[in-house]
């Protein structure tokens, strides 16, 4: 499903620069400009610009205790006897008189960076222009003190193109949606600039007014696909030349280890993407959204699900809101099995598996067993089957058996799903859904918290290749 609303609701809550501090970077920005003027740097200044993310309109919320930065160019014209590091030194030097910024400053390798104590930062890069020839754009190297071309116009002026062919200027939202997606996953890099270029390539003329870029997720799903096909006909890292600067190869920052991990990431989220668009569900199709984007899609939604017997109320008023039953777990153990609502275990808050699964022929029958014990430490006091009634206060040990009833040997790790449902939990936060380690031989200890129906899930990872080959059925925990 497309989830229209709520792509709009988690860009404007979760993902965009929110407007205060759009607002605070632009009176920065304001505020630098002025004071790099009056400064002593001997630079003569022709005008400032916008660069990066921020010029193209990709800059991102920053994760909480993270900082985002606005890259600022500043154009010069060339000083006859200056070198490359010079412009950046002499700028850095001016600004440190100036007594609002002397204790803000720092130099890297190609601009002069202030950092202010909050979460944003300016990024000042002077830029020398017509040293060598009428139209020449150099940034200035610090480190190797050499000047660089550069074409950060035409640049900006590429992207803008390209994001017009996009549908609603989707290039820009897809952009920040898979920084989003990078930044939170954490486990896998790619500059903001590169990933900039290589979904740029992605869009081409003849996509004016095309299917493929109708609405937001149509285009995140068209620009993933087409960038995985990209890669995966690529095994090797490629050379991504700067579409308006053919001489700078902008992967060079690549090896062949991170470039590899890229391509598979990219791969397995292009999965991801296109199961949560195809998803007719709508539970199904929120929960496998959050499995893209975490647990911030939809979060209302989620977490309101739970509420199951509310839900139940609403589906079933005849027989719930006339008192026959409380609740689903009155009803679970009047009627058994035929209470349970079919969307039970789709509820979206519920995390998807994220291991790549096993071929069919490897996949394997995975099977529950339980037993009630008085505390963690205890005795068993006995079995325990899927659905019966149980006092909170216990403990349930649950063991995964293959289809002999032996546990699986050590080529094997057993993940528990443990979700619970329904109001006492939803009053706790304790709805869960995560996926736990197994405490010893594929076994898990749960303590009985809760009213309400909950379920448990075994997942049967292969060690080798961290492919998922078995899933048992939802065991079914009724707290009273």
């Amino acid at each position: 499903m497309k989830l229209h609303d709520h792509f709009r609701t988690f860009l404007e809550d979760f993902v965009n620069l929110n407007a205060t501090r759009l607002d605070l970077l632009e009176n920065s920005i304001e505020a630098v400009k002025t004071a790099v003027k009056a400064s002593s740097w001997e630079a003569k200044i022709i005008d400032f610009a916008p660069q990066g993310s921020w010029a193209h309109k990709t800059i991102i919320k920053p994760l909480p205790d993270k900082e985002f930065d606005a890259d600022l160019l500043v154009f010069v014209e060339a000083k006859e006897d200056w070198t490359a590091k010079e412009y950046v030194n002499k700028l850095a030097n001016a600004l440190e008189a100036n007594a609002t910024y002397a204790d803000k400053i720092r130099r890297y390798s190609h601009c002069v960076t202030i950092e202010y104590a909050c979460d944003r930062r300016i990024d000042i890069a002077p830029c020398v222009v017509d040293r060598t020839y009428r139209g020449q754009y150099e940034v200035c190297n610090r480190g190797t003190d050499m000047f660089e071309q550069s074409a950060p116009k035409a640049y900006t002026d590429w992207v803008i193109q390209k994001n017009s062919i996009a549908g609603g200027n989707d290039l820009k939202k897809v952009t920040r949606l898979l920084k989003y997606l990078r930044d939170i996953k954490t486990n896998f890099t790619c500059p903001s600039f590169l990933f900039t270029t290589l979904l740029g390539m992605q869009i081409y003329s003849s996509d004016k007014d095309s299917s493929a870029f109708a609405d937001l997720p149509t285009s995140l799903k068209t620009l993933v696909g087409r960038l995985d096909d990209w890669l995966q006909a690529r095994p090797n890292v490629p050379h991504v030349s700067n579409p308006v600067l053919a001489t700078e190869n902008q992967s060079r920052g690549w090896n062949e280890s991170t470039y590899s991990n890229f391509r598979d990431k990219i791969n397995l989220y292009r999965g991801w993407i296109d199961d949560a668009y195809d998803e007719t569900d709508r539970d199904e199709s929120i929960g496998k959204w959050q499995r893209v984007f975490g647990d911030n899609f939809a979060a209302g939604e989620a977490k309101e699900s739970a509420r199951i017997s509310e839900a139940v109320a609403r589906e079933d008023g005849a027989i719930v809101v006339a008192g026959q039953y409380q609740d689903l777990v009155q009803k679970v153990i009047a009627i058994g099995g035929r209470a349970l609502p079919a969307r039970l275990t789709k509820l979206p808050y519920i995390n998807r598996p994220k291991w790549r699964r096993a071929a069919q022929q490897s996949q394997l029958t995975v099977n529950i067993i339980a037993a009630l014990y008085p505390s963690e430490y205890g005795q068993p006091i006995c079995a325990v089957q899927s659905l019966d009634p149980l006092k909170s206060g216990y403990w349930v040990k649950f063991t995964a058996m293959n289809v002999t009833g032996v546990p699986f040997p050590p080529d094997y790790i057993v993940k528990w799903r443990i979700t619970n449902t329904d109001k006492a939990a939803y009053d706790a936060q304790q709805l869960r859904g995560d996926f736990y380690d197994s405490d010893k031989g594929g076994s898990r200890m749960e303590h009985l918290s809760y009213r309400g129906v909950h379920f448990v899930e075994a997942f049967l990872i292969r060690r080798g290749d961290s492919r998922l080959v078995g899933q048992s059925q939802p065991f079914y925990v009724v707290i009273m």
